[in-house]
């Protein structure tokens, strides 16, 4: 069986920078085996399938370990795929997704997640988190991540957390962040517990830290860079219970893979094999 495949690289309009997506467009969804099992494959931080036509999709993300509920950057990709070979031109398309309806609008360049916002609650000292990081937040809140603030941009970037710490947490996602020297603030994310280490750019981690520094610096329009070393950039904006998250993407990729045939049981086998 082959099946299309496209590499994007989101939240950022040059190649090989921004976060890599692998977007494959399907006539019905897969087993969900067989889709972890693509998204092993492909070994980038989500693998995304979509389902739909006339600017109307299901879709579903994949990192190499597990389902999530919610991912930005492949939303992206999945819209500039759209707007690039399934229907070219199309400036609006909505996600039904398990987090709802996404909506995502293109506009001179740059494409905007409609994505709920997650603002969090500030939480007491957490040991594990601190000793996960190997260096002590002036803030730590908690959201469907863990959420970490530090004073300055430079403590953000020379951070070397353990990994395997950062296992045990309960939580599999860490955002750090702290104000930017020439935008509003930076962030990076990290989230072992999902085979990702360090996540390049995360859109969903944007449902977060845009309320958050909405609320802290008093402005609804904030500029945003991820410093990763692929690095990415981003524009937010608070609107309500939703933040807008828009930015750019190069298309790195188009293709088609060879899976298996369904009804082999080589999916069966593959995923005993893994565990899932």
């Amino acid at each position: 069986m082959k099946l299309p495949i496209f590499q994007v690289d989101a939240f950022s309009d040059q190649l090989l920078r921004g976060n890599p997506a692998a977007i494959c467009p399907l006539t019905e969804m897969l087993p969900e085996q067989l889709m972890l099992s693509i998204a092993r494959e492909n070994n980038l931080s989500e693998t995304a399938f979509l389902v739909g036509n006339d600017g109307e999709y299901r879709i579903r993300w994949f990192t190499p370990a597990f389902e999530v509920p919610l991912c930005g950057h492949a939303t992206l990709a999945s819209a500039v795929v759209i707007r690039e070979f399934l229907e070219p031109g199309r400036d609006r398309v909505s996600f039904e997704s398990a987090s709802g309806t996404l909506g995502v609008t293109y506009e001179q360049g740059w494409y905007e997640l409609d994505f709920p916002a997650d603002p969090g609650v500030e939480v007491n000292a957490m040991p594990a988190l601190t000793r996960s990081l190997g260096c002590e937040p002036v803030e730590i809140r908690q959201s469907d991540y863990y959420f970490a603030v530090f004073e300055s941009e430079q403590q953000v970037r020379d951070l070397k957390p353990d990994f395997a710490s950062m296992m045990e947490l309960d939580k599999f996602g860490v955002i750090v962040t702290a104000p930017g020297s020439d935008v509003d603030f930076v962030s990076r994310f990290f989230a072992p517990q999902a085979g990702i280490n360090e996540d390049p750019v995360t859109g969903s981690a944007h449902c977060t830290l845009t309320p958050y520094w909405s609320d802290r610096l008093g402005k609804d329009r904030l500029e945003a860079r991820q410093i990763s070393a692929r690095g990415g950039s981003l524009r937010c904006t608070m609107r309500g219970d939703r933040v807008g998250i828009a930015g750019q993407a190069a298309v790195y990729m188009q293709g088609e893979i060879r899976v298996p045939d369904i009804e082999t049981g080589l999916i069966r086998d593959q995923v005993v094999a893994t565990g899932v």
